[in-house]
């Protein structure tokens, strides 16, 4: 299965990061992939961190949902759409969510970020559970690819990848993290997190990440990629906007499933 993983540069204009991603997705569908996989806040980087409240949309129902949809259904592609901010119980707070839609339009799944990001250096600050309500559930999708193989997918996003047991749940042939990684923390963790979670699982992984310096001054670590359950990177996009592809046999899954079956001699739940 042909995968692209979409590298973005979001600014504060809604409109003008729906274009970027409208543009990648048609180019990733003119390549041959099946599956794209859009980047954490893939709609917008706002000035503020509270900017995303006012887009928030009700599960199922928004314009920025229906744009993945349209898209999907017009270039024939699952698209798991990064993150988009949905509605929670909290006025103020959202749900940082991937929402998954087949190549007919339809939503299959949908993931509310568990893992809520806190980091402090300098002058840089995040506190993600300022504006944003955890989610508390795993969630993965079934997808039959061209070829006949059925496909169990993974959903996580960004700061996730440090918690290695959500991925331990997931049991997926091929695991997703949209992204936007800060420079920092992704120049030194990054690329480790991602082969070490695809080694461990023995699953693909596909990373879409925000790479670039930001209208609101922010700069992310970019580097998308794309790795094999044997850890290996197959393609990646170290800054800038980029569609980001590689081929993943399912049949090089199993056969290194079959070679080393370390999941089947786990010991502790």
């Amino acid at each position: 299965m042909k995968v692209a993983a979409i590298q973005m540069v979001s600014g504060t204009d809604v409109q003008a990061n729906l274009r970027s991603a409208g543009t990648a997705l048609a180019q990733a569908a003119q390549a041959g992939a099946e599956l794209a996989l859009l980047p954490e806040y893939f709609c917008l980087l706002g000035q503020s961190e509270y900017d995303k409240l006012a887009l928030a949309e009700s599960p199922g129902a928004g314009p920025l949902q229906d744009f993945v949809a349209e898209q999907a259904c017009r270039h024939k592609l699952w698209i798991a759409a990064g993150t988009l901010p949905l509605k929670s119980t909290e006025p103020q707070r959202v749900l940082n969510s991937t929402v998954v839609f087949d190549p007919h339009g339809a939503q299959v799944a949908r993931y509310d970020k568990i893992h809520l990001f806190r980091y402090a250096q300098g002058s840089e600050s995040y506190d993600e559970a300022r504006t944003i309500a955890a989610g508390s559930q795993p969630a993965t999708f079934e997808l039959v690819s061209r070829d006949g193989w059925p496909w169990r997918i993974g959903l996580s996003v960004c700061y996730d990848l440090r918690f290695p047991e959500l991925y331990r749940q997931l049991q997926a042939h091929l695991l997703l993290v949209p992204s936007a990684f800060t420079y920092g923390t992704g120049q030194a963790h990054w690329e480790v997190l991602l082969r070490a979670r695809a080694i461990e699982n023995l699953a693909f992984v596909a990373a879409a990440a925000q790479g670039g310096t930001h209208a609101n001054g922010r700069r992310t670590w970019g580097h998308s990629m794309l790795i094999n359950p044997w850890g290996k990177v197959l393609a990646v996009q170290p800054e800038g906007a980029a569609v980001v592809m590689a081929d993943l046999p399912m049949e090089q899954l199993h056969e290194r499933r079959m070679q080393l079956p370390a999941l089947d001699h786990r010991v502790l739940q």
